[in-house]
Formats: C-alpha cells, structure tokens, sequence
C-alpha cells in the first residue's frame, strides 16, 4: 500500500483512439452446409436461419450470421396466398424501421437503390438480409472492405454465372442518414456509379447486409433451383412468392461463394505519464527495506546514497482508493541521482 501519493497534471494524461482491424473471410463452402447442414440451424417461428462454422450442437461453434427474407406491403409480390406472407412483410418492416427509419408522417420508410431516402428514387422492396454476428464485425465493418460474390445463375460453381458485390469507395463516400449510424452503397462494379445502379447497402456499426433480390433475376433455373437443390423455384420471385424465407435463405446460402470483410475493434486508451523525480521515491515503505534500523541495500555504508526499486504503479482516485494497478516487466533501480518516467496505458 503506498504511503506517499503524487498528483498527476492535466500535461501528465492524454487519450488516444485506434482501430484495430481483422480480416474476416468466410467461403461458400460453410454456409452451403460443410456438415451436411448441421451447421445451419433454422427454427420452428421460420423468420430467419442461422449459420456457424461449426456443427451447431457442439461447444465449438461460433455463430456466423442470420439470413431472412422479406418485402413491402406494397411490393408486386405481395399477396396474402404467400406462404408466410404477413411474416415476409413483418421482417422487411422490422429492418427496414432500424436501419432507414420512419418519414415526417410516421411511415416506415423503404431501402432506398442510392440511400438518398428524401429525393425519392428506385426503393429496394424485395429483399434478403445478412446479420453478421458481432464476433465477426466487432464494433463495426470497416468502410470499403466489404466483398461478396453470388451465383447468380444457379447453385454451381460457375464463374460465368458469378456476381462480386462491393463497397467500391466507400472509405471515402458513404451515407449517415441512418439511425444505426453509417453505411455504404453496395455496387456490382468499381466503375463510376449511377443514381440507380446500387444492389444494396452495408450497414457497418449494426453489421447488416441488405441486397436486393433482384440481383438474382438473371437466375432461370438451368443450373438448378433458386433454394435447396431439391427446390422447384427456378427464380428468386418463385421463391418469395411460392416458398417460406426458409427457402429463400436455403438459396441464398447456396449461391453465396463467398464474403470478406475487415471488422473493427476500437480501443480507446488514457495515458498517464507517472514521474518519479530526484527526491521522489528513493525510499521503500516495505519492512524488509530495514534490517536493524539500517536501509538493507546500502549494506554498511553510511554514506552510500539510498535506493529503491520501483516494481509497481498503482492509481487512485482523489480519496486515495486504489483504481488500476501497472507492473513493470522488470524492477527499476531509483536513486536521488536519477529521475524516471514510467508511461501507464490504460485500455477500455
């Protein structure tokens, strides 16, 4: 316990930021279910599927993301002979009220083809969603690093029939009239962009992927069926009209062949630069520090100037309570001959 406290100047603390980033590939061979689908967990309410890396029984496995399906209730496919019709409109809503908001009347607003939402435009109203789960995209996705490439001709490998989605330029172009916060225009091409040729949006604090279904529609079947092989929807319109969202996500994850990202962790961090000067510290309050009423260090020497080594830096609060402890790697001789400067990063 320390016995002698020193106050630390406004000069003596500074904070920093830094993003750390880390790449996140995933292949298409794990959503397309590696362990013949154990992998891939859907539930009795079918308003979404969930996908791991790993059999979903097992302690192993880490939750990759959620996919569901949905549209407008005032899209053309919409029909109350739906399969799952009100639940389709019910998941376009509920995302669509987070992520885009409501308008100055109360209405939930659309997804909008180029995010400018008050000018009107091309409305995405058939779409399917990607949730990754915050393991993977952390405190956000970072911005321009999102890639995804669809089959969008069918469930083969098929470079021909293949379509690569991205945020082209979004590190230096991207929306902030969210209410989750920033996103970016998902683009099929690096090529300079139109008002209407966005597929999609990434949402990259909630960590969301929107993308239209209509980056399916040159699908027609030949290659097999939009949904689980054993499906006989030939198009993704089939499918929303025809099936349940589990299908639809059966079909999604089949032509994904796959999805790269960098997330972000940020980590905020206070500096305290702690100074030990001339007369500071020289001596130990710790009872082996004497022996005999003489400083054990200075042996015999009466004259030898006294010394202590300093192995801990503790910081308190104004009523002196003990808040953070710091240990250094190795003990630092002080003598009244020297000064030190111990630099103590705190991390949250």
């Amino acid at each position: 316990m320390a016995t002698t406290f020193k106050t630390l100047m406004n000069n003596d603390i500074a904070s920093t930021r830094t993003l750390l980033h880390e790449a996140i590939p995933v292949t298409g061979t794990i959503p397309s279910g590696t362990y013949a689908d154990n992998n891939i967990k859907n539930y009795a309410h079918g308003m979404f599927q969930s996908v791991y890396d790993y059999p979903y029984l097992s302690s192993s496995a880490n939750h990759i993301f959620d996919i569901t399906a949905g549209y407008a209730s005032d899209s053309s496919l919409s029909s109350s002979t739906n399969p799952q019709n009100a639940k389709k409109i019910n998941v376009y809503n509920q995302l669509a009220q987070v992520l885009v908001g409501h308008d100055v009347t109360g209405n939930i607003q659309r997804f909008d083809q180029d995010g400018d939402i008050t000018a009107g435009g091309t409305k995405m109203k058939e779409c399917f969603f990607l949730n990754f789960a915050r393991l993977l995209a952390k405190d956000e996705i970072k911005k321009g690093s999102f890639t995804t490439t669809l089959y969008i001709d069918g469930i083969s490998e098929d470079p021909s029939g293949s379509l690569t989605i991205s945020d082209y330029g979004a590190a230096t172009s991207f929306k902030v009239n969210s209410p989750t916060g920033e996103y970016g225009i998902l683009y099929t091409s690096s090529a300079t962009p139109t008002a209407d040729s966005g597929v999609g949006h990434i949402y990259y604090q909630a960590g969301i992927a929107v993308l239209t279904a209509s980056v399916f529609s040159r699908a027609t079947g030949s290659e097999g069926a939009f949904g689980a092989p054993t499906t006989s929807s030939a198009s993704p319109n089939g499918a929303f009209t025809g099936s349940n969202i589990q299908t639809f996500a059966d079909g999604v994850r089949n032509r994904l062949k796959n999805l790269e990202f960098n997330n972000t962790t940020e980590l905020n961090s206070t500096i305290y630069f702690t100074r030990a000067n001339t007369g500071d510290y020289n001596y130990s309050a710790n009872p082996t520090y004497l022996t005999a009423s003489k400083i054990r260090v200075k042996g015999d020497n009466p004259f030898a100037e006294p010394v202590s080594y300093i192995t801990t830096v503790g910081l308190y609060s104004a009523d002196n309570e003990l808040l953070a402890v710091a240990k250094l790697s190795e003990p630092l001789k002080k003598t009244p001959s020297n000064e030190l400067t111990l630099r103590v990063r705190l991390d949250y």
